[in-house]
């Protein structure tokens, strides 16, 4: 298909229906969520955003789906460690995002945050093993991250970074709970529950493990910043 030729609402593959409209629509395209998908069908719809123009995003992808799609798009880029492949991305933005982790066992979930919101098109810097047990070792970055125009603070254990962050920055802050901790962690429940409770004003929180969902959020604040 041409780029002059409009692209239908959507491709029916049984399986899935691939909205071909979805940037026009929301400002970001289709992603493919491999989380139960087989590798036949994570490509199938990959082929579908290719062949319309579209550049491929796949997340929660396991090793069977990733060696599938390079077989497939032998340009494709595999991100093992956030379990996720690219091909292509969006025009780049001038804004800012930096992502904050708090220990390295949180580098897959910050990996999945840093990787999607390049992928949107922005420029991302990344301070990892920033953890409150350390404390000098935030604030040695702090100027570094007060210049960014939206931080993404990644923790799990108690949850505390995006707190300490949020009160010491003037930008908007986004939350990310990992399931990384021992048992009274619960998977990620304690981290999702203190960062909803924070004392710093303003800090928005994703879901447990959802580095996607905070990238995507961090976007559509620097798509506008951008305008």
């Amino acid at each position: 298909m041409s780029k002059q030729e409009k692209a239908p609402l959507a491709v029916d593959l049984d399986f899935a229906k691939v909205d071909l409209q979805r940037r026009e629509r929301c400002g970001l395209p289709e992603v493919i969520f491999g989380q139960g998908k087989t590798p036949a069908q994570i490509v199938k719809i990959a082929r579908v955003l290719q062949k319309n123009n579209e550049p491929v995003l796949a997340t929660r992808l396991d090793p069977p789906a990733r060696k599938a799609l390079k077989q497939a798009f032998p340009k494709i880029r595999l991100h093992p460690e956030a379990r996720m492949a690219t091909l292509g991305k969006l025009p780049a933005l001038k804004a800012r995002v930096m992502v904050c982790a708090a220990g390295t066992s949180d580098l897959p979930v910050a990996e999945e945050a840093a990787l999607t919101a390049e992928y949107f098109g922005n420029h991302v810097e990344r301070i990892y093993d920033v953890g409150v047990a350390g404390l000098h070792r935030l604030l040695d970055q702090i100027e570094r991250i007060r210049a960014a125009d939206v931080i993404l603070a990644v923790a799990g254990m108690e949850g505390t970074l995006p707190s300490v962050i949020g009160g010491l920055v003037d930008k908007p802050v986004i939350a990310v709970p990992t399931s990384i901790g021992y048992g009274a962690n619960m998977q990620g429940l304690t981290a999702l529950c203190a960062m909803l409770t924070g004392c710093a004003s303003g800090v928005t929180v994703v879901n447990i493990d959802n580095g996607f969902g905070a990238a995507y959020a961090a976007t559509q604040i620097t798509r506008m910043l951008d305008k």
